[in-house]
């Protein structure tokens, strides 16, 4: 008679140990994402001033980006491989509609010619800001919520 009650009893035991094993893990993936999203923005942000913009060029030795390979740069930095285009980097990850939603490290894109079309992508840092690299100021900080970006939101992307 023991023996069979003990078999149950070790079954139910090493359940309840997966059981909570398995709320820890969650906890620590999402505290993962929130800590690499913000080494991700941390990256970014090292590189305000240093770098020149290039529409369609990609050289890391000199830091001339354009937005998006500059994204890729900064992504490849943190152990990441996304591709070059701001087209291309809205097929990977999880998508994002609202700006509400966005959380600190994910992609955010833009249109900025014809409406609609995303030909521009950057890095949200919380706060409704994003850090991109643009023709006018190279790798900076803007609003997504007034002025130029306000209207030119497409879609986001969480890695």
């Amino acid at each position: 008679m023991r023996k069979m009650f003990l078999v149950p009893a070790v079954a139910l035991s090493s359940l309840f140990s997966t059981i909570g094993f398995a709320i820890v893990e969650t906890a620590s993936a999402q505290e993962a994402y929130a800590s690499h999203g913000q080494q991700i923005v941390n990256t970014a942000k090292s590189y305000i001033g240093q770098v020149k913009y290039r529409y369609g060029t990609r050289d890391p030795q000199h830091l001339i980006f354009d937005c998006s390979s500059f994204t890729q740069f900064v992504f490849q930095k943190n152990g990441m491989n996304i591709p070059w285009g701001a087209r291309a980097q809205t097929g990977f990850g999880t998508p994002v509609t609202s700006k509400s939603k966005l959380s600190v490290g994910d992609l955010v894109m833009f249109s900025v010619g014809t409406p609609g079309r995303i030909d521009h992508v950057g890095i949200y840092i919380g706060n409704g800001q994003f850090i991109g690299n643009s023709p006018s100021k190279g790798v900076a900080v803007y609003s997504m919520n007034t002025g130029y970006w306000s209207t030119r939101f497409i879609t986001g992307r969480h890695y």
